[in-house]
């Protein structure tokens, strides 16, 4: 059995969309926003509508996911051991109608599946460079969540 709550080092933040003509304009992060730390990369990863990636932890990348086209369906896990929220899921689904950015503190499992059926798009803005050695997999049956 999980428990589903809020964990601890996991935001969510509306965001805007501004209808303008011609096409919208919509907010993605401000060096003044929380969540913001510094500056690392910022990159794009796509997801086919029906498959899910995970099981990956960041040991030292704050992330902040967008979903700016499609629907993500993200699912976060909380294995640390000094948490107070300690073996807790939260799912958080982002699209253009839920317009959002998730703050995700190093530490913290998560896995995403694509919920629309067009291409599916998450941006990440990282505080860090991306560094293959300070992030962690599982394969998606080492978590016990009903996907």
């Amino acid at each position: 059995m999980f428990k589903i709550g809020d964990i601890d080092g996991l935001y969510l933040h509306p965001l805007d969309v501004i209808k303008v003509n011609g096409g919208d304009v919509m907010h993605g992060m401000k060096r003044s926003d929380s969540g913001y730390i510094e500056f690392g990369e910022a990159y794009f990863s796509t997801i086919n509508f029906g498959v899910i990636k995970g099981w990956k932890r960041h040991r030292e990348m704050t992330l902040n996911l967008i979903v700016p086209h499609g629907a993500v369906k993200f699912v976060f896990y909380d294995s640390r051991i000094n948490s107070p929220s300690i073996d807790y899921f939260q799912e958080i689904i982002l699209s253009k109608n839920q317009y959002g950015r998730i703050t995700v503190a190093p530490g913290i499992w998560f896995g995403f599946q694509g919920i629309k059926d067009t291409q599916n798009i998450v941006l990440n803005i990282a505080n860090i460079e991306h560094d293959q050695s300070e992030v962690d997999h599982l394969p998606l049956s080492s978590i016990n969540y009903g996907w």
